[in-house]
């Protein structure tokens, strides 16, 4: 997952996009998930580890409680990392994803449209696999630089859930104009629900589909990320556990 960060997020600007025929549903309030996930598979970020940037500080990950639930706590100081897990999940596996976090206060002077501006305290990444043959020399030769900085090839294409700390259209699809393979989808925007627990429940194929036109690989990582390195000031949020179900209702993650 090493170029979702180097193409996507810390280093170049960003512009939305709405696209007209396939536009990723809006953000939902998340319906009760199904039952009898065992502890170890409610919080995958246990296992999680965190992954730093060439030249950046690290956010730090701590895992506690927060109104009796468990969370990972993300604090930010002008840095930028990513806690991830590996996985290995065919797509044909893959239905709903249930998530949800809590954001105290926006980054003063964060804008995802201006590269100056490019933070946001809440993340979360979904890498995927795919023919590398299929990308045209100018992303080839990018990857092979994050490749040669981070010591691990990136992903063929990566989706994430964003919050926009500007005015964004819920469901609209952010462009990292860098490289085509980072690709963000605005599910909550603004000031206005700052404080609050926000849960949510998406369709990460039909996410994907609206965002590349073409069906995903591979999901091969999953990730949080609160960064405010561009902005060189400070973020906080607190994340619940992310959860993957197929479309039979099990559990996967």
């Amino acid at each position: 997952m090493a170029g979702v960060l180097l193409a996507g997020c810390a280093e170049a600007p960003i512009r939305p996009t709405v696209p007209q025929a396939s536009r990723p549903s809006p953000p939902q309030e998340s319906v009760q998930a199904p039952q009898h996930a065992s502890p170890q598979q409610l919080h995958w970020w246990a296992r999680g580890q965190d992954f730093g940037l060439p030249g950046k500080r690290r956010t730090h990950y701590h895992h506690t409680h927060l109104e009796g639930r468990p969370v990972l706590h993300a604090r930010s100081a002008a840095s930028a990392s990513m806690w991830r897990h590996p996985l290995r999940l065919p797509a044909s596996q893959l239905g709903r994803m249930h998530f949800s976090w809590m954001v105290p206060k926006m980054i003063a002077g964060a804008d995802l449209s201006r590269r100056e501006g490019d933070d946001t305290p809440v993340r979360i990444v979904l890498a995927f696999d795919g023919d590398p043959q299929r990308l045209n020399a100018g992303t080839r030769m990018m990857f092979e630089l994050a490749e040669t900085l981070t010591g691990e090839p990136p992903p063929f294409a990566t989706l994430m859930y964003v919050w926009a700390p500007h005015a964004a259209p819920l469901g609209s699809v952010i462009h990292a104009p860098r490289s085509d393979r980072v690709r963000s989808v605005v599910v909550e925007s603004g000031a206005r629900r700052l404080g609050q627990w926000l849960r949510y429940e998406r369709d990460v194929v039909a996410d994907f589909r609206a965002a590349y036109g073409e069906d995903p690989g591979e999901l091969i990582g999953i990730a949080v990320m609160t960064d405010s390195d561009n902005t060189g000031t400070e973020a906080e949020a607190f994340y619940g556990p992310i959860e993957l179900w197929d479309a039979s209702r099990r559990r996967l993650l």
